[in-house]
């Protein structure tokens, strides 16, 4: 899966939010100060060529939709950093976070919970 940009990041997770969109209502969601349309107009056309957005012509505007889950796009980004700065070791991953304090104990009680559940 092709990586995104901040900016096209930021454009796809409201489209994600909203699930299918018109360019009118994906300007709107952005926060202030707003990109000017021509810009989030050619970031949509760029996600669409990228294969992570799908078009509805409606008569004579579009309405876009998200083809690639949020979860796919998350799974495949976090991946790509746990090989790129952990050789591929998840639990040099969490020991990294541990170490920096990003997660607490509790956090990682939580998450041995969850891994002994997913593999019941």
């Amino acid at each position: 899966m092709k990586p995104l940009t901040k900016a096209e990041e930021q454009i796809m997770q409201t489209i994600w939010k909203l699930e299918t969109a018109f360019l009118k209502d994906i300007i709107e969601a952005q926060s202030d100060p707003k990109p000017h349309s021509n810009t989030i107009a050619t970031i949509v056309k760029i996600l669409v060529d990228k294969g992570f957005v799908g078009v509805n012509q409606i008569g004579r505007v579009h309405q876009y939709f998200p083809i690639v889950t949020k979860e796919e796009y998350s799974s495949s980004t976090i991946r790509n950093l746990v090989e790129g700065y952990f050789e591929g070791s998840f639990a040099d991953a969490v020991s990294f976070m541990v170490k920096q304090k990003d997660i607490s104990v509790k956090e990682l009680e939580l998450l041995l919970q969850e891994m002994k559940k997913s593999k019941k």
